[in-house]
């Protein structure tokens, strides 16, 4: 009977954090927001259908600026109705994704991003699906519309509880580029821990309109001065004894994961693929806007 009572506390306190999450998440997806998104992927759904002469209130982003040289008048490229466009997250729910030292979980906070983005997707008319990955495929959910698809796709990647603790982004992406075969949006969401994934996010960047989204909790980068404690690594499960306090291991602790993420950064920076970065503990919207602006300058 009290396992009974416990499964059902715990039904309902995650029905209320999903519920809160789209709360949130369609309070935040506004006409500015989804104009953002809309932008940032313009094009990609699109069919060129004709130029014709400029009229007020046209978007002179579309101005086609050979034609307008040619005849002294602005000129505009149309475009046939927007095709549905197919966007994809793929999650990490390994060992590393359920730690947090602030308010929440990396994994939370995964889900909220995924939230966030899907409302934008869905009010631009586009199906959205979902892989979720450890060191292999965990969960796979085929894209669809609609507004019960998305919650559970939330209800998933925040309650989905996975056995093993390590990472293998390679074999979610080859999944996806098995099972998906046109043409995607897709959204890795992960902290990248895992090892040896350049190649595969390579691939797939040529195939699928690929994004990045690391996630990292301010511990990880900083370790606060507490005296002797034992970590254990989220990944592999080992324990070591530290002590925190010691100069020494505070200045290769910050050193090794600094490292770690400038790696990150300089691999995505150099393959020319797309890459926000969020820290558990400041605001995801700031950096997803400010990638769907640069993104936009950049077309």
């Amino acid at each position: 009977m009290a396992n009974n009572l416990e499964v059902k506390l715990l039904d309902e306190a995650l029905i209320a954090k999903i519920k809160g999450i789209q709360i949130r998440a369609r309070h935040l997806v506004n006409d500015a927001f989804a104009g953002e998104y809309l932008s940032a992927f313009k094009g990609r759904g699109m069919e060129f259908e004709e130029v014709r002469e400029y009229q007020y209130g046209d978007d002179v982003r579309h101005i086609d600026w050979n034609v307008t040289a040619r005849h002294d008048k602005a000129f505009i490229k149309t475009y046939r109705d927007e095709r549905e466009l197919t966007v994809m997250f793929v999650v990490d729910v390994s060992g590393s994704s359920r730690f947090g030292t602030v308010d929440k979980f990396k994994n939370e906070v995964a889900s909220e991003i995924a939230a966030l983005l899907s409302y934008t997707a869905l009010r631009n008319n586009d199906k959205v699906g979902l892989i979720i990955f450890s060191d292999h495929v965990e969960h796979y959910v085929a894209p669809k519309k609609g507004r019960g698809h998305i919650w559970r796709l939330i209800r998933d990647i925040l309650s989905y509880k996975s056995d093993s603790k390590k990472t293998d982004i390679n074999v979610p992406l080859e999944f996806l580029n098995r099972v998906v075969k046109k043409k995607a949006i897709v959204f890795l969401i992960s902290d990248f821990q895992g090892k040896n994934f350049e190649k595969e996010i390579q691939i797939t960047s040529r195939r699928h309109d690929l994004i990045s989204v690391s996630i990292t909790d301010p511990r990880e980068i900083e370790m606060p001065r507490i005296g002797y404690i034992e970590l254990e690594d989220a990944e592999t499960g080992d324990f070591i004894m530290v002590n925190t306090s010691n100069k020494i291991f505070q200045r290769e602790y910050s050193q090794l994961a600094s490292k770690r993420l400038h790696e990150t950064r300089k691999f995505f920076r150099m393959n020319g693929i797309d890459y926000i970065e969020v820290n558990v503990k400041d605001s995801y919207i700031d950096p997803i806007v400010r990638f769907f602006k640069a993104r936009d300058n950049r077309k």
